[in-house]
């Protein structure tokens, strides 16, 4: 027996869809049902590859107990927040303001006349354990506090929709000269601060804040250069990287980045490939660096990307170890037992690998081995020849001859393919454009930096299809599964993909054989703005919307992003947009949306300037904006060096004794006559605030 959730398109849902509860996706019948029949909504809210998720749904979700009672008493609702990330913002927030966290699953209740919620928690266990309550005994308390005490349920959601209501409307501030510095010193810290245990994140707009701060001779308690260097270290020798056969997991769930949270995820492989190839750009060059861009490269290729070019959205944590198996386990797929690693392995590759990896025989995650380096040095041809076996166990094959590696679609084909090596987690081959365009801007950033055009022509391939296929009816659209455009966008879908166009840009300038001509990324980029500019920004607040207005009717309130998370704000990335599309056509109006979105958010970046860093960097887009106009040839000396922000464009106009015009905002520095006075005033243009 399926519920209605059967037909989804979301394989999020469709892996609830043989649940006894009675599940509702997020749709008007669903809510108008709720009201009429007085039923609390039940809204619980995750994603494919989340393994909380994954574990309530075979505990909670599918005892017959809790769909009774549940279905009995509740309207259940599931969002898959990776389709509709304007409700999990929501009601994520509201989440946050009744317990101080969050996390996911979110299961969070709502009345049924006001979608209001007013209670709420992630993950509950079917029986009550690691101190939280059992499920149905959290079900009937809700209930019968929702029939029973009217008086302060009303008073909660009163209060929690006050709140919400705040969230929305900020107060009136200005941008301050000292404000971009607030910033560098804030975002910095957070980055720097080691004290306190528990999980690592990547944390990449934090990161490149930090980075940022490198080129300014500011005071400061932190070493912003070797704080950035550490998180590069952190993410390209520890677990959280894969090292067997690329790309980068979730998080650790350890302070020492050693076991990960085994789920890769498209958006965090895109924002790490771009971190470290700006700190490669900036001077810090580490082997390890480069060989984590490839492998992660690889790994795209191979696994991730369609034949029709995008990239899928995520691969889970869980596998199965054998077809019988009627759970998937964590991490199975990426972890070594002592004893497999002394069989498969030579004595000399087993020593070196022992002298250069986290390896002993008890192990480091459930007395199994999650391998982490130790330096980030070239690594020997044993140690790669030990690494290359390794995959081959996992894959089947060794890498030269894994060229695409099927995805399994759900558990059922992970478990019926007769795959070669271990069977591989489920990949959720779902196309985001938002992520797909994370990952375009990283490839492009690399592609640039290392001069790699495989990486150009793979974000190409990506981009093309985003333009080609995302358009119904003149709107971008957010999701497509299997050819078929879904979801209409939102602000950090237009926001990013107008981010990755300009990126593909000027990667373009340099990096051949173009497969496009730059121009032609440009004007696309434009397009796109125009739209989102219509649809999407606030002439009253200034700042861009989550959702239109045709998009959101059934929101609780409409929310403009500014605080950055897993990806970066909506805002900020859309604010510094505007400034380098200002200086690529030298249409002010650009300018002057940038200026109304950043003073629109200057008293959060004041008041809170560690929850914006992405803000920031538009600040110091909008501050330190520089355009250089010359030649390809000295554009592909410039655009290796870190200079965040820095535009290139070809000028064909300048007269043979001139090299380069290097521009500030509204005016121009006296031409350049040789490539040395042109780093000179570039240099000098990027810290003039």
């Amino acid at each position: 027996m399926v519920n209605r959730l059967s037909e989804s398109k979301s394989l999020y849902l469709r892996k609830h869809a043989e649940n006894p509860i009675d599940w509702w996706p997020w749709c008007d019948e669903a809510l108008e049902k709720a009201r009429l029949e007085n039923k609390p909504i039940f809204l619980s809210i995750g994603y494919s590859s989340c393994h909380w998720c994954t574990v309530m749904e075979g505990e909670a979700f599918s005892d017959p107990g809790i769909a009774q009672y549940m279905n009995q008493n509740f309207l259940p609702i599931k969002v898959d927040r990776e389709e509709r990330p304007e409700i999990d913002s929501i009601y994520m927030q509201a989440l946050q303001m009744m317990t101080g966290q969050g996390g996911w699953p979110l299961n969070i209740f709502l009345s049924p006349d006001e979608k209001i919620p007013f209670y709420g928690g992630t993950y509950f266990p079917l029986e009550p354990r690691y101190g939280r309550p059992g499920f149905l005994e959290v079900l009937q308390s809700i209930r019968r506090f929702y029939d029973l005490e009217k008086t302060k349920l009303q008073a909660f959601k009163d209060e929690i929709m006050t709140h919400l209501q705040q969230a929305t409307i900020l107060p009136e501030s200005e941008l301050t000269e000292d404000l971009l510095q607030k910033g560098l010193e804030a975002n910095t810290g957070v980055i720097t601060r080691n004290e306190y245990g528990g999980p690592r994140f990547p944390m990449i707009p934090y990161a490149d804040m930090a980075l940022r701060r490198i080129r300014f001779n500011l005071e400061s308690e932190y070493d912003a250069k070797q704080a950035c260097t550490q998180r590069g270290l952190d993410l390209a020798l520890g677990g959280i990287y894969d090292h067997v056969a690329g790309g980068f997991h979730r998080y650790t769930v350890d302070p020492t980045w050693t076991v990960p949270h085994f789920e890769k995820m498209l958006y965090d492989n895109g924002q790490i490939v771009e971190y470290l190839a700006d700190l490669w750009s900036a001077g810090i060059q580490k082997p390890a660096f480069k060989r984590s861009i490839q492998g992660s490269f690889e790994w795209l290729k191979r696994e991730m990307t369609a034949p029709e070019g995008y990239f899928y959205a995520s691969q889970d944590a869980d596998n199965f170890t054998s077809p019988e198996e009627l759970e998937p386990e964590e991490g199975a797929f990426y972890v070594w037992n002592n004893s497999t690693l002394e069989q498969a392995l030579t004595p000399e590759e087993y020593a070196a690998l022992q002298e250069q990896f986290t390896i002993t025989k008890s192990g480091n995650f459930e007395g199994k081995n999650v391998l982490q380096r130790w330096n980030a040095e070239e690594l020997s041809n044993t140690i790669e020849s030990a690494l290359e076996k390794l995959f081959q166990i996992r894959y089947g094959e060794l890498p030269e001859a894994v060229k695409l590696f099927p995805p399994a679609r759900n558990n059922q084909e992970a478990k019926t393919h007769d795959w070669l090596g271990r069977i591989p987690p489920v990949t959720d081959v779902k196309m985001i454009v938002a992520w797909n365009s994370l990952m375009i801007s990283g490839l492009a950033k690399a592609a640039k930096v290392f001069g790699e055009v495989e990486y150009l022509e793979l974000a190409t391939k990506a981009a093309q299809f985003i333009l080609n296929h995302q358009w119904v009816e003149g709107r971008l659209h957010r999701v497509n599964y299997e050819g078929q455009p879904d979801v209409v966008a939102q602000s950090e879908d237009y926001a990013l993909l107008i981010k990755a166009l300009i990126d593909l840009h000027q990667a373009s300038l340099t990096v051949t054989p173009a497969l496009v001509q730059p121009d032609y990324w440009l004007e696309q980029a434009k397009k796109v703005q125009e739209e989102f500019d219509n649809l999407l920004w606030s002439v009253e607040l200034g700042g861009y919307f989550n959702t239109a207005k045709d998009t959101g009717e059934d929101l609780l309130i409409r929310e403009r992003s500014y605080i950055d998370n897993a990806t970066p704000a909506a805002n900020g990335v859309a604010l510094a947009n505007l400034v380098r599309l200002f200086l690529l056509t030298e249409n002010l109006e650009f300018l002057d949306l940038a200026e109304q979105g950043l003073t629109a958010f200057s008293s959060v970046m004041q008041k809170s300037p560690q929850a914006c860093p992405s803000l920031f960097t538009a600040l110091d887009w909008y501050r330190n904006n520089t355009l250089v106009r010359t030649s390809p040839e000295q554009i592909l000396g410039l655009s290796v060096q870190y200079f965040p922000a820095t535009i290139f464009k070809v000028d064909n106009t300048l007269s043979p004794d001139i090299i380069g015009l290097v521009c500030q905002g509204l005016k121009c520095n006296q031409p350049a006559k040789n490539p040395e006075e042109m780093l000179q005033q570039l240099q000098a243009s990027q810290t003039r605030s």
